[in-house]
């Protein structure tokens, strides 16, 4: 005999199986991002895995002492670490007997080197080493003056004096008109200093200005001199020498924008007299040099130019003003009293 099931749909069965499937789905999905959170936890804790630090190489220049390099030993938490090269240009490894040559070495160079000392030590068998520089200390360049933001940077790859200046975000407002380089002559410790124009460097007309950078450099962009400006001017103050050659006095009336009315003839300029803290007071022909019957004066750094004004030319112009206004206030009284 056989016996028929006949199985009736549900009204609203199909709806709540989608929705068990659906929460099953998201429970399975937590249990794996669970594991794997735990996986890569208990992989940073477990004293028996090496340790992983996700370094940047700065670069695949030779090394030299003073470096801080990371090795990494695959299999040997012991072995992986930071490791700062000595004074005599070499690595000393925990549990190796022999020093690992490493200055002048490139990072791939090093590795082998590290390699075959672990073999030939019969530390490992087959051990997989890399290397990575985390700092160039014997490369490090500095920027420091009338520049934005002074820094110091390490001189990679082929490094130019307008990289590091990119670098400390450009010159400020108040730079001077040269950047002094001070690096080291090679085979001594002395140094050498090499002064370069601002604006020749910029203009980009001659590419040797712009010198390369190998570690060990100083680049001071000195502040610009000062030049004072006082007396019957309409913006006296005082201003930046960005120039190589100075300033003169017909440049200082340009930048204060001219003199007033009724200035003196005769201006003066106060000098510094060398060796001494007192100053030279300089006569200068001003009425001769706006009228070209005299040649411009050149001013030097933190000379103060003093323009005077012409005392009995403004009296004088102040009485007739007064006496003009006086004869024209009577002659309208008269005319009214007519």
């Amino acid at each position: 005999m056989k016996v028929s099931i006949t199985t009736k749909p549900v009204p609203g069965l199909r709806v709540v199986h989608v929705l068990l499937i659906a929460s099953f789905s998201v429970f399975v999905a937590s249990v794996q991002a669970e594991g794997q959170t735990a996986g890569v936890t208990n992989t940073q804790n477990d004293p028996s895995l090496p340790t992983q630090v996700w370094t940047a190489n700065l670069g695949l220049d030779p090394v030299a002492p003073d470096d801080l390099l990371y090795l990494t030993v695959t299999g040997s938490p012991e072995l992986t670490k930071s490791y700062r090269v000595g004074a005599d240009g070499t690595l000393l490894l925990p549990l190796s007997k022999q020093a690992v040559p490493a200055a002048g070495l490139r990072p791939d160079d090093i590795a082998r080197a590290v390699r075959k000392s672990l073999m030939q030590e019969k530390i490992l068998v087959n051990p997989i080493v890399t290397v990575s520089v985390l700092e160039y200390r014997s490369r490090l360049v500095s920027v420091v003056g009338a520049v934005r933001s002074p820094t110091t940077l390490q001189a990679l790859g082929n490094m130019k004096l307008l990289d590091a200046l990119a670098r400390a975000q450009g010159i400020a407002p108040e730079a001077g008109p040269e950047i002094v380089v001070s690096r080291p002559v090679a085979g001594s410790e002395d140094k050498e200093s090499i002064r370069i124009s601002v604006k020749e460097l910029f203009a980009g007309q001659d590419p040797t200005l712009n010198i390369s950078l190998h570690g060990g450099e100083e680049i001071l962009v000195p502040e610009a001199p000062k030049l004072y400006v006082v007396g019957n001017v309409k913006l006296p103050g005082v201003y930046p020498l960005n120039e190589l050659g100075g300033s003169s006095v017909l440049k200082a009336l340009a930048i204060t924008q001219g003199t007033l009315s009724f200035t003196a003839k005769t201006a003066f300029v106060y000098r510094v007299t060398p060796g001494s803290a007192t100053r030279t007071e300089i006569e200068i022909e001003l009425d001769r040099i706006l009228h070209r019957k005299a040649p411009d004066v050149p001013l030097e750094a933190n000379d103060i130019l003093y323009i005077p004004d012409n005392s009995k030319e403004r009296i004088a112009a102040s009485v007739f003003d007064h006496l003009s206004g006086f004869a024209s206030t009577t002659a309208s009284g008269l005319i009214i009293w007519h």
